[in-house]
């Protein structure tokens, strides 16, 4: 049986709706979806085990209302958010806008979400959970950059129950200055905070830095070398803010998909030519252009240990992670 007929409905309703209403419909398609086995490339990392190497993206599931159904869908492991201390709205405008003969998704959300009280009763009523939650977390928009660990510290000190690692997001190009913290006149000290913030802490959480595909090359291989004693891996990459000729979207906001493939290629091979033979037990999670099975099978032979979809699950539906669990097994 064919998934895509079930899901196309939803995919071709506007970007915006089916963003809204996809917490709605993922419970019913996981429900009609045939049982399959999920296991394949399964990883043990840090006391996790991953059934299979693909999750959900950083901004799929922000509220985490959805994390039981992704999971029924097959995902390997799942990350909730982007969610900060406090609730906020995403930015005025437009937020979301697809590009179907690309294969290009736009965003300028900026972080919203109900923050951290409501995702804990979330994530208390997830009894069921059997695969790794990675918790993505930021700043509430108004606080200062000076001011932004404190921020981190909140989330840490109340999601740590749940999570199995933190997504540090100092790269989303939708809160102004965010990506200022990358730089390495910031982020010693700040991820100093967080990792005195984590030791204090019964439950040592591991941390992944999620990096901009935006950087230089030297900017790149500094900021691997001043984060590495503080984090145990990295996610590569977040959504850019460069545009290919004849884009169709505004200058502002970020583009994932297929235009992010190269970008998010580029940063996994300068990631695995600073680290060398240092890379002892760090993870690596490739994202940014994630779409088939081959491509998983070239991200994993690069070096990475995961992948995560995001508008690979626009484009083909929530049940890509079955239908690549079928090309798995035929090895095409």
């Amino acid at each position: 049986m064919s998934s895509f007929p079930w899901s196309r409905p939803w995919l071709w309703l506007p970007s915006e709706l089916s963003h809204n209403l996809s917490p709605l419909v993922l419970p019913a398609l996981s429900k009609v979806a045939p049982s399959f086995d999920p296991r394949w490339k399964s990883l043990d990392w840090q006391g996790l085990h991953f059934r299979n190497p693909m999750g959900i993206a950083g901004g799929v599931d922000k509220k985490g209302s959805s994390l039981k159904s992704w999971q029924a869908l097959g995902a390997g492991f799942l990350e909730v958010g982007t969610v900060t201390p406090e609730a906020q709205g995403p930015n005025p405008g437009v937020i979301i806008r697809r590009d179907w003969p690309t294969r290009a998704l736009w965003n300028k959300m900026g972080f919203p979400n109900p923050g951290i009280e409501p995702l804990v009763e979330q994530l208390k009523n997830f009894k069921s959970r059997k695969v790794p939650l990675f918790i993505n977390i930021g700043k509430n928009r108004w606080t200062a950059n000076e001011e932004a660990h404190l921020d981190y510290e909140k989330c840490i000190a109340g999601l740590h129950p749940f999570a199995d690692a933190f997504v540090i997001n100092l790269s989303s190009p939708n809160t102004k200055g965010l990506r200022e913290l990358q730089e390495k006149s910031s982020l010693q000290n700040f991820l100093n905070y967080l990792f005195e913030k984590k030791q204090s802490l019964a439950k040592s959480t591991p941390f992944l830095l999620k990096l901009s595909p935006d950087m230089s090359r030297p900017s790149f291989t500094e900021t691997i070398e001043v984060s590495a004693p503080f984090v145990d891996g990295w996610i590569l990459t977040n959504t850019t803010q460069s545009r290919e000729v004849g884009s169709p979207f505004p200058s502002e906001g970020g583009v994932s998909g297929k235009p992010l493939k190269s970008l998010s290629l580029q940063s996994l091979e300068w990631l695995s030519q600073s680290l060398g033979d240092q890379r002892k037990d760090k993870l690596v999670v490739s994202v940014g252009g994630v779409d088939s099975y081959s491509e998983i099978m070239h991200r994993l032979e690069m070096g990475a240990d995961l992948v995560q979809f995001y508008a690979a699950l626009v484009f083909q539906g929530p049940f890509l992670f079955k239908k690549v669990l079928k090309a798995a097994l035929k090895g095409s």
